[in-house]
């Protein structure tokens, strides 16, 4: 919609606009009737026929006045001052054109209605006094000004309006696609934990149950073990579950429970040791990081852990953390090529992504890809500052 478009009106607007038009015209006729009665002139055949003739012409062209403004304006503005009955419908085409705020429409109009009016006076047989010719300017011009002002403050009006609207329309619409990213970032976080708490443990479970399927030379000691792995590793996995679902669910103002870091790697590396994997750790890291960095570095071990279990049956697996203040962290997940074959497990997709995400918030590099003997690699680089000396005061 342009911006000096006027709306569209409804068939009640529409009437009670033409009433009011008539209405304010009732008492300019009569005005001119009773001053000819003082006057003691004859009204004539025009003030009973003419008047009233071109008045509802008038107010029947205004019906138009929205597809055709200037041209039904302009008609008016002209035929309006042969009727005083018609005064009413004159201010109103006047008032509507200049809704529009187009200073050269309503230029033309308004010169258009002042000067039809120096010639239609003589229509009625009213005495003027001399030196009334000022009057007979002045009158058209001020009636004319009012309604250009009136109509001038309605546009303006529309105007706001419309802009109120549209700025409620947009805040409206972002307040929609806030909540459209809100909810996706919800779910993805929803997978990104559940992936994480999940698929280590249930990799585990499906190395484990894949080699009780495809060995058949175990003994019932080791059957016995794994069976037991395999309980354990559920019943972890169901309480790990539960512990992110609480989290999801607890009110927004409790703090979380704190998040491993790179103090728990050990442990992880034992339990997926304690599961059937062949896993070494080298650690040689000088100092704590930060949160974030040994969040993130847990997070890195055990995505190369679950991938090798689950994509690599059989596999060495050899994990190394390095690292210290000012120098960085690194972090090296390697596997060597597998010695089993598994039916392949479904790949959720979030694993490595939002690993990479992960790691790029923190700050970091992560880089993945096969090895030269068919192996898989794992690394990423975190960085770790060096701590900043506080001064004395």
């Amino acid at each position: 919609m342009k911006a000096d478009a006027a709306p569209r009106l409804g068939r009640w607007q529409q009437t009670w606009r033409l009433a009011a038009a008539a209405a304010v015209g009732v008492p300019a006729w009569l005005s001119v009737g009773v001053l000819l009665r003082w006057q003691e002139a004859e009204p004539g055949s025009w003030f009973r026929v003419g008047d009233p003739l071109v008045a509802l012409g008038c107010l029947t062209a205004l019906l138009w006045r929205r597809r055709y403004p200037l041209a039904v304006a302009l008609t008016v503005a002209i035929a309006s001052p042969a009727s005083a009955l018609a005064t009413g419908a004159a201010l109103l085409a006047l008032a509507s054109l200049s809704a529009r705020r187009r200073p050269v429409e309503i230029a033309v109009v308004s010169s258009a209605f002042v000067t039809a009016s120096q010639f239609a006076v003589g229509l009625y047989p009213v005495a003027r006094p001399p030196g009334s010719l000022w009057f007979q300017l002045a009158f058209p011009a001020l009636t004319a000004g009012i309604a250009v002002a009136t109509g001038l403050a309605v546009g303006a009006r529309r105007v706001e309006v419309r802009s109120l609207r549209e700025r409620a329309e947009s805040a409206e619409r972002e307040q929609a696609a806030r909540a459209d990213r809100a909810r996706a970032l919800e779910r993805n976080r929803i997978a990104r934990e559940m992936h994480d708490v999940l698929a280590h443990r249930i990799s585990l479970v499906a190395m484990q149950a894949g080699v009780l399927d495809h060995r058949s030379d175990l003994s019932a000691e080791e059957n016995r073990v794994l069976v037991r792995g395999i309980a354990d590793g559920s019943h972890q996995a169901l309480e790990e579950l539960r512990g992110v679902l609480g989290v999801l669910r607890a009110d927004p103002g409790r703090p979380e429970p704190p998040q491993p870091s790179l103090d728990r790697v050990p442990d992880l590396v034992a339990d997926a040791r304690a599961s059937g994997l062949d896993v070494t750790l080298t650690t040689t890291v000088s100092g704590t990081p930060s949160d974030v960095a040994g969040r993130t570095c847990y997070r890195i071990v055990q995505e190369g852990l679950t991938n090798a279990a689950k994509h690599a049956p059989g596999t060495r697996v050899h994990v190394r953390v390095e690292g210290c203040a000012g120098g960085g962290l690194g972090v090296s997940v390697r596997n060597s090529p597998a010695t089993a074959r598994n039916p392949r497990p479904p790949a959720s997709g979030f694993g490595l992504l939002g690993l990479t995400e992960r790691v790029g918030l923190a700050g970091g590099e992560l880089d993945h890809r096969p090895t030269p003997d068919n192996g898989y690699v794992l690394t990423a680089r975190l960085p770790w500052p060096n701590p900043t000396p506080e001064r004395n005061t």
